[in-house]
């Protein structure tokens, strides 16, 4: 029995390092968590161009540990050195089992979603954006249950569908698959995510009808499904989501209208629903969204009037109603919304005029109007958006004089003196407005002064109006030499005669013929001053040429308003504008012209209807009669007058298309036997060829 006892132990003994033996064994053959991790940081090769000292890895580029050194975040947003290439899919995902974020967003993957990746059981933040990735969406995401960010934008060869079991992350916030290249219908299964706030699907090739399940995610903020192939209406549940901010449905081929419950979403401040194929009216309902910033759409087949209720949203930024079947007048109510930057109502069907009030929407950048039914004139208050950038009145029936812009940022095509036109022309398409003549230049200076620009003109010239009516008290008659007409004695003056007015009362009839410089009147801005159509007292219609106020100031402008009338006074030719006199008030200066009623040259060749009337002996005709008043200048005259800027800006015609040389501002006299030179100032190209050295 001693001996059968011994056996036991023995056999006991044996067994027990057997089994410490294969515990060992075990134990050399499954490394710990952290050695896990290690090895599978090595065999990634993300960092073999950094370190392989694994034991310094809570330090490398991009990783974070908790305190156990366990890493838990990977984010190589902030390691952009760090080439991960196709070797993401030789990370061992299941050793990471504390990973909470794994970041790659902009690094080159050049490869497939691997389907381990639902292995990171922790995984709450998974950003793969831009990272040109391949292949179809692995269903093993659904696997991802404690995610709450996910972001795979921008791969645009992804392929393949949305995967359904995406609806299992139901702690996602953010999900965002815009711009991957996705194709076929949004799963339903997607209404489970009701802790989801942002919906980003845009930019794919996503078809079929919105699911009315998208309906059940109360805490959707922010939906974005915009630039696909969408069909059908809007479900009426997408309604019901209150808590939306931003709604972007636009680029899809959605039906059917709008519905007046869109008056529920009380906190929207961008709703986009343009480039869609929706009829109907606007509705009124549409005016309850008090927070809204943005409302776009446009390029529907939307009918009915623009509701007047819309002036109501005061913190509307951009308006675009353009591209519809919307009939009925621009509401005044619009005028209230004093936040505007942008509006486009272009290509309706609206009728009346252009509110006025337009012009106290300070803050515009982008007005477009373009091809309605428009009629009457074009508000002078336009002319005050300072910040105007762009402006699109074309194709309608506006008529009447078009008002100066020179305060507004309107880009000018230069052509040296002065200027051809806006690009691209804002009142195309309208054949009875008055030709356009440019604005002025616009310094910084004066653009970034909020001072109304008729105040700039005006105050001053009414303040030196009334101390010049003390100073005709003390002076005597302005005269010019070598001039003999004499004053017919008048209450006014009589304007039709030339150079023996008293500056007071010139001034009084010409305030008088103008209405105080009204736009109106105003039939063109040049370089130094705007042009006015006045009728004097006498009947005569006249042209009047006032400088700015502040050239008016400037010494050399004075003495280049001395040199024109210098000139124009000795010049008689049938082919040269004619001066009826001039007006030297104070500082107020005019020169009046003859009126020419078809305008400048180059007018006349830029409208289609007059350029047709310019048959060849007519052009014929005013190259004759330029070349005849250049002769004259040159060879009749005595010095010789050179004029340095024959352009067709600066060629005016009168009813029968005869041509006259204008614009004498930089005339010079020219002595022959003179070594003397001038700097040239007048339009490159067409100066005169004696004075291009």
């Amino acid at each position: 029995m001693a001996s059968s006892l011994t056996i036991s132990v023995i056999l006991g003994v044996l067994w027990a390092a057997i089994l410490l033996s294969f515990a060992t064994t075990v134990t050399a053959a499954y490394p710990s968590p952290l050695e896990s991790e290690a090895i599978a940081l090595l065999e990634s090769r993300w960092w073999s161009n950094h370190s392989s000292n694994t034991s310094q890895r809570c330090q490398w580029p991009g990783i974070t540990c908790n305190t156990a050194e366990s890493i838990t975040k990977i984010n190589l947003s902030d390691a952009p050195n760090i080439e991960v290439g196709d070797r993401f899919g030789k990370l061992n995902f299941s050793s990471f089992p504390n990973l909470v974020l794994l970041d790659l967003s902009d690094h080159q993957i050049r490869g497939k979603i691997p389907h381990q990746i639902g292995d990171l059981s922790a995984l709450k933040y998974l950003d793969l954006s831009s990272c040109g990735l391949s292949g179809e969406l692995p269903p093993s995401l659904g696997k991802l249950t404690q995610l709450e960010f996910l972001d795979i934008s921008y791969n645009d060869n992804i392929n393949g569908s949305i995967p359904p079991q995406l609806g299992n992350l139901e702690n996602l916030v953010t999900l965002n698959l815009s711009q991957c290249g996705i194709v076929g219908r949004i799963p339903s299964a997607l209404g489970q995510l009701t802790s989801l706030q942002s919906l980003i699907l845009s930019g794919n090739q996503i078809n079929g009808s919105i699911p009315l399940e998208i309906g059940y995610l109360r805490n959707l903020t922010f939906l974005g499904l915009y630039n696909n192939r969408l069909v059908d209406s809007i479900p009426i549940t997408l309604y019901q989501l209150t808590n939306l901010e931003i709604l972007y449905l636009d680029n899809n081929q959605l039906q059917g209208s709008i519905p007046s419950c869109v008056g529920s979403l009380s906190k929207m401040q961008d709703l986009s629903l343009g480039s869609n194929l929706l009829k109907g009216p606007i509705p009124q309902e549409i005016c309850n969204l008090a927070n809204l910033t943005s409302l776009y759409l446009s390029q529907n087949k939307l009918t009915g009037s623009i509701p007047s209720c819309i002036g109501s949203l005061s913190k509307m930024l951009d308006l675009s109603l353009g591209s519809n079947l919307l009939k009925g007048p621009i509401p005044q109510e619009i005028c209230n919304l004093a936040n505007l930057t942008f509006l486009d109502l272009s290509q309706n069907k609206l009728t009346g005029s252009i509110p006025s009030c337009i012009g106290s929407l300070s803050k515009m950048l982008d007005l477009s109007l373009g091809s309605n039914l428009l009629k009457g004139s074009i508000p002078k208050e336009i002319g005050k958006l300072f910040d105007l950038s762009n402006l699109n009145l074309s194709f309608n029936q506006l008529s009447g004089p078009i008002p100066i812009l020179s305060a507004t940022h309107l880009y000018i095509v230069d052509a040296g003196n002065g200027c051809e036109k806006i690009f691209p022309d804002p009142f195309e398409g309208n054949s009875d407005l008055s030709p356009y003549m440019c604005p002025t230049p616009v310094t910084e200076k004066a653009n970034s002064s909020r001072i109304p620009y008729y105040i700039k003109i005006f105050l001053p010239i009414a303040i030196l109006f009334t101390f010049s009516i003390l100073g005709c008290l003390l002076c005597s008659r302005f005269k010019l030499k070598n001039n003999h007409v004499s004053v017919q004695p008048t209450k006014n003056g009589d304007l039709c005669s030339i150079w023996d007015y008293d500056g007071k009362i010139a001034y009084e009839d010409i305030v008088a013929a103008t209405e105080d410089f009204d736009f109106r009147y105003c039939i063109g801005v040049g370089g130094y001053g705007s042009v006015y159509k006045a009728k004097l007292p006498c009947g005569k219609v006249v042209a009047l040429k006032k400088l700015h106020h502040l050239e008016a100031e400037n010494p050399t402008f004075d003495k280049s308003f001395r040199n024109e009338i210098k000139f124009l006074s000795e010049i008689r030719h049938r082919n040269i504008v004619k001066l009826h006199g001039f007006c030297l008030h104070r500082r107020s200066m005019f020169l009046i012209y003859e009126y020419m009623e078809k305008g400048s040259l180059f007018c006349n060749l830029r409208d289609e209807v007059n350029a047709v009337d310019m048959d060849w002996t007519k052009r014929v005709e005013i190259i004759k009669g330029i070349a005849h008043a250049l002769s004259y200048l040159h060879h009749d005259c005595c010095p010789p007058i050179v004029h340095r800027d024959i352009s067709s800006n600066n060629v005016l015609l009168n009813s029968s298309f005869e041509a006259f040389v204008a614009d004498f501002g930089t005339a010079r006299m020219l002595d022959l036997d003179s070594s003397n030179k001038t700097i040239i100032v007048g339009t490159y190209g067409y100066v005169a060829p004696v004075l291009e050295w």
